[in-house]
């Protein structure tokens, strides 16, 4: 039982880091606003989806759990 309460502290803990780092990337203009996003507004619909942000969050984790294994 406590190696499940250690995991899901880890896993709060590096929740909480993701959400500081989003936050903070919040105001650098160039986050979510990336070549390949789509973004689609047409009168009262607005579509959003961030594909080159979501491959480079991708790419970034990756890496951090590549280095992590090691």
């Amino acid at each position: 039982m406590a190696d499940i309460a250690k995991a899901l502290i880890v896993v709060g803990l590096a929740l909480a880091a993701f959400g500081a780092i989003l936050w903070v990337l919040s105001g650098v203009p160039f986050v979510g606003r990336l070549p390949g996003d789509f973004y689609v507004r047409r009168g009262n619909f607005t579509f959003y989806f961030p594909l080159a942000t979501c491959i480079l969050i991708s790419i970034v984790v990756s890496l951090i759990f590549a280095l992590m294994r090691r």
